[in-house]
């Protein structure tokens, strides 16, 4: 896997989850206050390198198992989304109260990033 793939996955991944939160801003303003402001430049710095290290991750994985193409991507893509972030979030929601429109609404950027993510990846394979 190339440098370039994961750059471009990573910067697919990073604007598909800018939009998300854009499209449910106002669902995520009533349920969290970080919503209200825009992120500083330093936090968005800090999104893209975390979107980077889920695709260099993710690709890792990917020639690990020896996955190849977009099918097989996306299959690793939702098991890892289940077994991570959906069991992250709800760990929150069940220990310290966050309301499950807010981590089903994280689920849901998770979901479709790592998504976008395999289909580029698996592509670039």
């Amino acid at each position: 896997m190339g440098v370039v793939a994961v750059l471009v996955a990573s910067v697919a991944g990073f604007v598909v989850s800018s939009a998300w939160y854009m499209a449910f801003g106002t669902v995520w303003a009533g349920l969290s206050t970080a919503a209200v402001e825009r992120p500083a430049p330093w936090k968005m710095v800090a999104e893209f390198v975390r979107t980077l290290l889920l695709v260099t991750v993710f690709a890792g994985l990917l020639t690990a198992v020896g996955v190849d193409g977009v099918g097989g991507a996306l299959g690793l893509a939702l098991v890892l989304w289940v077994g991570f972030p959906v069991l992250i979030l709800a760990g929150s929601v069940l220990h310290e109260n966050v309301p499950v429109r807010l981590a089903a609404l994280h689920a849901g950027d998770w979901l479709v990033k790592i998504l976008v993510v395999a289909v580029i990846v698996g592509v670039w394979r």
